[in-house]
C-alpha cells in the first residue's frame, strides 16, 4: 500500500467475469450495496463483498476496538471493515482484483439470509 492509502478495498466488478463467477443476483446485491455504502460514507466504494482488503495493523486494531459501534453481527467482516475504516477516517481506496468461477468446494453464503442481514446492518449504521 502507499503511503496515500491506508485500507486497500478489492473491487472485482472491473475485469470481465467467468460467465459463472458470479450469480446475477448476487451481482444485483453487490452493485445495490456499493451504491448504499457510497452514499452512507460519501465516498465512493465500488464492491462491499469482495472480502480482499488491507490495513495495516494498527488499523485493524483500531477498527476491531470500535467493533460495536456497527453491531457485531457481520458474518462476513466486509462491512464492518469498511464502517470502521470510513469511522476511523482512513484513505481507502479500491484496487481491481480479477475474479473467476470457483473450480473447487460451494460457497457458504446463503444469498437471502445473509443479504437481510447484510441490509440490516447497512440501516444499523445509518442510525449511529
Amino acid at each position: 500500500m502507499s503511503r496515500h492509502t491506508e485500507f486497500a478495498n478489492g473491487v472485482r466488478l472491473v475485469y470481465p467475469m467467468d460467465d459463472k463467477a458470479m450469480r446475477f443476483l448476487n451481482m444485483c446485491a453487490n452493485k445495490f450495496f456499493s451504491l448504499a455504502f457510497t452514499w452512507i460514507m460519501g465516498q465512493s466504494i465500488k464492491d462491499t463483498l469482495c472480502g480482499t482488503k488491507a490495513l495495516f495493523r494498527s488499523d485493524y486494531q483500531r477498527v476491531a476496538a470500535n467493533r460495536k459501534l456497527f453491531g457485531d453481527f457481520d458474518p462476513f467482516g466486509d462491512f464492518d471493515l469498511l464502517f470502521g475504516a470510513r469511522k476511523l477516517n482512513l484513505k481507502i481506496a479500491d484496487i481491481p482484483i480479477r475474479y473467476k468461477e470457483r473450480t473447487y468446494g460451494a460457497t457458504n453464503i446463503n444469498r437471502w439470509s445473509h443479504g437481510l442481514l447484510l441490509l440490516r446492518m447497512v440501516v444499523f449504521s445509518l442510525l449511529r
